[in-house]
């Protein structure tokens, strides 16, 4: 795994970031991901590079292509297929969720209108275990999603966004006035 200022910076592109969301849904090569994403091969090619030298993709195989091979990427979305998270982790989580907040404005100016929405931001008093059943939907809802998501422009599949952000707070300190 690289260290955690190489991640940073492989995470700091705009571009990278669309990569990783195209990635948490299927395998592409960078042919593929050059054609969704409307880039030049090359320029897709250096930026799965950084990414995958970064530890944010990892490699799914290869396939033949005329007479060649391409190498195909995914983002290792699944528990399993991720490190530990470490202390260092928790430094750049306030990072993490400012990117995810700039790529969802970016997602959202391709909202289909009209269609399904939920937006939704809270902070809550719950008890630990609905806490714990509410948390285990949204895995599920994000498993079901990564886990049967196709290549982009697949013939009867929808374009759509899922993002989240859950965590347990602590309490804040109280304003002295």
């Amino acid at each position: 795994m690289a260290d955690h200022s190489t991640s940073l910076r492989a995470l700091a592109h705009p571009l990278r970031l669309r990569m990783l969301s195209l990635l948490t849904g299927t395998e592409l090569s960078a042919a593929e991901v050059a054609r969704a994403l409307d880039v030049t091969h090359a320029n897709a090619s250096y930026h799965l590079r950084v990414l995958l030298d970064a530890g944010e993709i990892v490699e799914a195989g290869t396939e033949q292509i005329r007479g060649g091979r391409a190498k195909r990427y995914r983002h290792p979305w699944r528990s399993e297929d991720r490190p530990t998270p470490t202390p260092a982790d928790a430094d750049t989580y306030p990072l993490t969720l400012r990117a995810m907040g700039d790529e969802l404005q970016r997602r959202a100016h391709h909202r289909a209108r009209p269609g399904q929405t939920l937006t939704t931001d809270a902070e809550l008093w719950v008890t630990p275990e609905i806490w714990g059943e509410a948390f285990e939907l949204l895995k599920q809802a994000a498993t079901l999603l990564h886990a049967t998501a196709q290549p982009p422009h697949t013939e009867g599949t929808v374009h759509v966004n899922l993002t989240a952000a859950a965590f347990v707070m602590t309490d804040a300190p109280r304003d002295p006035s």
